[in-house]
């Protein structure tokens, strides 16, 4: 039996323990008089590949191994740093103890700088934590601890903002602006759409719902000219918020045609623009962005 302490490091982003978390568990504790897991804690709080907080991790180990003690430690951007924590966190909690740290494959040993000697441990077993999130992805359970839990993981996250970008396409020397209408409010409204991940940047998320709303058409540069929170239907009672960042651009030539959520897409005399604000026929949201764009440009 070690006189030192052990210590795992790990996440155990899994809903449950596997068999190769049991046995790394069982086997580092059976060569310890004390066990120590230490868990990775994200700065993003929810996510797909860190679904679980710190302390519904910390839950779970405790209920099958309540004599193991387990810690909380901060990702952190410099590994070097890390491993100054981690090496704080254990010798300011055990001051006279000393340590051996164990990992997997793949698991932060080669990414450790620190002062304590470090073990690494076969997997046992064929066991991917990925895998497994995925597989309990879209599994809908008919309990009360369910439920529970969703409420849990939302109430934990951050409110969020949603970003959009909305386009104004002019021809003619701005005297013309194309509107486009969708079915669930049939006002007209700019052309755009949600941001994308895959985005580079805003510009280019423009342009690609361009693509996609308006079919094959070709414009000239995307020039910024404000961003705007929108008090969309969807959004109106939640928390979450939207912000747009409004672009505009000069048409070059093609054939708009409305597809993907748009039903309809005209080109409208640019002048005409406020008459139809006091008629209601623009979408209200919009409303102060063509204000914005009828100050300006009018």
């Amino acid at each position: 039996m070690e006189t030192n302490t052990g210590v795992i490091i790990a996440r155990f982003q899994t809903p449950f323990l596997h068999e190769g978390h049991l046995n790394l568990i069982k086997e580092v504790r059976n060569l310890h008089n004390k066990l120590i897991v230490v868990l990775g804690v994200a700065p993003i709080v929810g996510s797909r590949k860190n679904p679980y907080d710190y302390h519904t991790r910390e839950k779970m180990i405790k209920k099958q191994f309540g004599d193991v003690l387990v810690l909380p430690l901060s990702d952190h951007p410099s590994d070097t740093e890390w491993s100054s924590n981690l090496d704080n966190l254990l010798s300011s909690a055990f001051p006279s103890e000393s340590f051996l740290l164990y990992g997997s494959r793949d698991s932060f040993i080669p990414y450790y700088t620190g002062k304590f000697n470090t073990v690494e441990l076969p997997e046992h077993g064929d066991y991917n934590a990925t895998e497994l999130r995925k597989q309990y992805a879209d599994k809908v359970f008919d309990s009360r601890d369910f439920r529970a839990g969703i409420l849990y993981a939302y109430h934990l996250q951050y409110t969020k903002v949603y970003p959009t970008v909305d386009i104004a396409v002019f021809r003619n020397n701005k005297s013309e602006i194309l509107l486009g209408k969708k079915a669930i409010n049939k006002k007209w409204r700019l052309v755009g759409g949600f941001a994308d991940p895959e985005d580079e940047n805003f510009e280019l998320a423009a342009k690609r719902e361009l693509l996609e709303e308006c079919g094959s058409i070709e414009v000239g540069e995307m020039t910024y000219e404000m961003s705007a929170k929108i008090n969309d239907w969807r959004y109106r009672n939640e928390a979450d918020k939207i912000i747009t960042t409004v672009f505009s651009c000069e048409f070059q030539y093609g054939s708009p045609k409305a597809q993907d959520d748009i039903m309809d897409l005209d080109w409208f005399q640019f002048s005409e623009i406020p008459q139809m604000i006091e008629k209601d026929e623009v979408s209200p949201e919009h409303v102060q962005i063509f204000n914005h764009l009828i100050n300006k440009y009018q």
